[in-house]
Order: structure tokens, then sequence, then C-alpha cells
């Protein structure tokens, strides 16, 4: 029995333009349906009525358990409690110096006067260094995971969903051998983040391996695709708003807002999954219990009824506005540490240039679902 199908999220204008051709849907048919992404949901009052409502739609929309993202209360509430606390203002402020420190030295090493791939020159050594250093993993990790990384794209646009899964295998095994080395060193173990999750508990429990794998894995593995693409998208669109970019050069105190708003423009991360629990209308469409819901925030935070023209970069709009971290119980936790490092790195990296141009022979290559941003970009750099 073949299933209608509302649109292909794999079709090859899809592919070329995915905020265009988001933008098209949430005009056209904003709650639709594919084989491949089920129901998505585009606009961004529908998005906010699934997220503030847990108790009608799951996070339990996915076969494989991830702490606490895929958890509905009251489980969710107690990981969450033990979560929070590591991004709290005491931990942002006492790793601010070596963010700064990271990003200037990353900038520092960029060629002068010339073109640089951004993505693989800057964004993702970024994105590692920056998550190494936080969760107090080795400097030696540093070109393995850069290296994960490109497996893992690679086996992302071939479709294999084997190697997919050996790529994410690898990645655990990673996480569990830091495990084992801090076991094997006692109380000579790092005092870090990762070490400080062993000893954690939840309702008087010690967390398992799996499970801080898992709170792991989401930190890094998901962190490392999306602070790559967020730095990518803000160097960019610096790069083809002259203006803007001269700007906040002489305003450095803007840069935290102006990623914002530009991270609204051009998400970072295209979407989520949701599962209703009972039998529900969103958009005019009914869907049973068990029915996966792909919430597009690359749609929902450039609707047209709440941002005007989604193009149009303001540094007015109301902040409660815009979905760039979530929103309701399951909002990033990470927030904080992610805002801290992108505005660490955007002013280090025009502190460090004169000017940002785009490649007039290069144009950049978007990345494929469900990565957003670029896979390759390529900026002129003049210092």
């Amino acid at each position: 029995m073949t299933t209608h199908q509302d649109w292909d999220p794999r079709a090859p204008d899809v592919l070329a333009d995915p905020i265009a051709a988001y933008d098209r849907m949430r005009q056209r048919c904003p709650v639709a349906h594919s084989d491949y992404l089920h129901h998505s949901i585009f606009r961004h009052a529908d998005v906010v009525r699934i997220i503030q409502d847990h108790d009608t739609f799951s996070s339990q929309a996915s076969r494989f358990v991830s702490v606490p993202n895929s958890m509905d209360p009251p489980e969710h509430t107690a990981y969450r409690a033990l979560i929070e606390p590591y991004f709290g203002p005491e931990r942002m402020a006492a790793f601010e110096p070596t963010c700064r420190r990271i990003c200037d030295e990353l900038v520092a090493a960029l060629p002068r006067n010339s073109s640089v791939e951004i993505m693989f020159g800057l964004a993702h050594p970024f994105a590692l260094r920056m998550q190494c250093a936080f969760l107090g993993w080795p400097d030696s990790l540093h070109e393995p995971l850069l290296q994960w990384i490109h497996k893992k794209n690679v086996a992302t646009l071939s479709g294999d969903s084997h190697a997919i899964a050996a790529v994410a295998t690898e990645f655990d095994q990673t996480i569990r051998d830091l495990l084992k080395a801090r076991r094997r060193a006692g109380d000579q173990a790092p005092d870090d983040i990762t070490t400080s999750l062993m000893r954690d508990t939840v309702n008087g429990h010690p967390l398992t391996e799996d499970e801080i794998v898992s709170i792991l894995r989401n930190w890094t593995v998901g962190e490392l695709g999306t602070m790559a693409s967020s730095i990518g998208i803000i160097a960019y669109y610096l790069a083809v708003h002259p203006d803007l970019q001269d700007q906040l050069r002489r305003q450095p105190a803007l840069v935290r807002a102006a990623n914002d708003e530009i991270l609204r423009i051009h998400a970072p991360l295209i979407a989520n999954r949701r599962t209703p629990t009972c039998p529900v209308r969103v958009g005019g469409v009914q869907i049973q219990p068990g029915e996966r819901l792909t919430l597009i925030w690359a749609a929902a935070n450039r609707d047209e009824a709440v941002f005007g023209d989604p193009d149009e970069f303001r540094l007015d709009r109301d902040p409660g506005l815009n979905l760039l971290y979530g929103a309701g119980i399951h909002a990033c936790p990470g927030a904080p540490l992610a805002r801290l490092e992108i505005e660490a790195m955007v002013q280090a990296l025009l502190a460090g240039t004169q000017a940002l141009r785009p490649s007039d022979e290069h144009p950049p290559m978007p990345a494929i679902y469900p990565a957003s941003g670029y896979r390759q970009a390529i900026l002129m750099l003049r210092h």
C-alpha cells in the first residue's frame, strides 16, 4: 500500500536549498506527511503548542534511549535537575578564560590575507576543542574526533544505516574508554566534568555507564555538529553582510544578540521529534498515538506570522519568540555554554580580521539533513 506524501524531504530542490524549501512548505502545507519524516510541523504556533504540552506530546519518539532528551516527567525531571548545574553561572565563569584562549589561538592560526574553508578550517576544530576542554578530555582526542566527524559526514551522505550505526558505536566506545581510564585511575582521576558525572546519583542511585555514555553522547555528538554549523552559518552571513560585520567589530557587546538572530534566520539544528500520547489534531491534521512528529525548527523560527519578513535581521525582536534553543521543559540546558562559546569565537574572528568576504568562485555547499548549515564554505580573510 502506498502512503500519501505531501512532500519529499530528500528531493533535489529541498537538499539544494533546505531553508527555502521549508519556507514553501510552511506556507503551502504546514503539517506535511512523508515516508521519511512522517508528520513534519512547520508553523511556529504548532511547534510551540507541541513542545509546551509534554503530556499530550511525548519526547519518547525514538527507539533509542537518550538521557534526558527522550524522557518525559517525572523521569525527565530528575535527570534534568542533575544536568542543569553543569551549565550554571559559576561553571560558565570558570570556563570563559579557557574558552576565549582557544578562540584566540584558532583565529591566530588561520592563513593571513588568504582564503579558508571555514568548516574544517575553523568551525569543526572550534567545536571539538571546546567540547574536549569543557568535558576534560585530552588533547590527543582532537585529531581522532576530527576524523570521526569526517566519517560521520560520509556515512550520513551515503544513507547507509549500517555505516551510520558503526560510526555511532565507534563514538560510544571512545566514551567508554575514557570512563575505563578514570576508573583505573581511582582517586587520581582528573577532577573534571566527566569524572563528576561518574560520581553523580539520580533518585539515590549512581548513574549507570549507559546513562553516562548517553549524556556525554548528547553533549558531544549533537554539540560537535550544531556548534560547528553555527560558526559556519554566522561567519558566512557576516561575510555576505559587511555592514553588520563592521558594526559588530565596533560594538562587540552586540555579538551575542546578533548570533541568536542570525541563527534564527538560518537554523543550525533542523528538527526534533515528538509523538502524541492520544488522538490529536495539529494544523487541521488528525494524528494518532505513536505516530512520529518532526518539529522543523528551521521553519518555525522563520514564520511570517511571528517574525514578519523572516530574512530581515533585527536586534530588537522579542527573544522569547526565538526557538533557537527550544522552549519548555526540554529547552536546551547547554544554551549558556553554547552562547558563551559562539560569542567568544565570533568576537575573536572579528577582532583578528579586518574583513571577511565570500568566495566568488566557490559558493557554499549546503549540509545534508539532519545536519544544517554548510558542508563547505570558502571565505576570503583580510587582516
